[in-house]
């Protein structure tokens, strides 16, 4: 749009032509409208507008992103997850490990060597050495995963605690996906 400046003329960026209020100079109103100039029913329905826009933004951007997130075959958050598991020696690690992955519960199984674990085990303080299995798996299996694990763990109460990936390397994601059915 052409940019004039004169005596008696003001150009904004948009508007419609309009009386000034200063001396009847004649010049463009920029915005919305004012509340006088909308009557009953129009300045509710603008509010209204307003209103709804504000609170569907949030639910549309959600809408948008998981269909982006299925129309391009992205991750989805909380698919996969990483599970936790300490053994006592690196021999009941390994055992863990691969029957966890031979029975399609997880696609990898970390051994994580020479962790000390301090806890209280029946009102006493302990102090253990302990390997740790870090397991990647999809969410979905988590459930066979611990039982997997409490049936083949020497403890009485084996440590299975999981949490979602909530992002990482897509190929990485995808590989878990590919090798742990649903």
């Amino acid at each position: 749009m052409k940019q004039e400046f004169h005596k008696h003329t003001a150009v904004a960026l948009y508007g419609s032509p309009c009386q000034s209020p200063a001396a009847g100079r004649r010049g463009m109103r920029i915005g919305l409208p004012s509340a006088e100039s909308l009557r009953g029913g129009s300045f509710k329905a603008l509010a209204l507008t307003s209103l709804l826009s504000v609170f569907m933004f949030q639910l549309l951007r959600t809408v948008g992103l998981r269909t982006f997130s299925m129309a391009s075959e992205t991750y989805t958050s909380g698919t996969h997850s990483a599970a936790f598991v300490s053994c006592p020696n690196d021999t009941v690690a390994r055992d863990l490990a691969r029957g966890i992955v031979e029975r399609k519960l997880a696609a990898c199984v970390n051994i994580v060597p020479a962790i000390k674990s301090i806890y209280e085990w029946q009102g006493k303080i302990e102090e253990d050495d302990e390997v740790l299995l870090m397991i990647k798996t999809r969410s979905s299996k988590v459930p066979a995963l611990a039982e997997y694990v409490r049936s083949n763990h020497p403890y009485e109460v084996a440590e299975v605690i999981s949490l979602p990936i909530d992002q990482g390397n897509p190929p990485y994601l995808k590989w878990i996906g590919e090798v742990v059915p649903e």
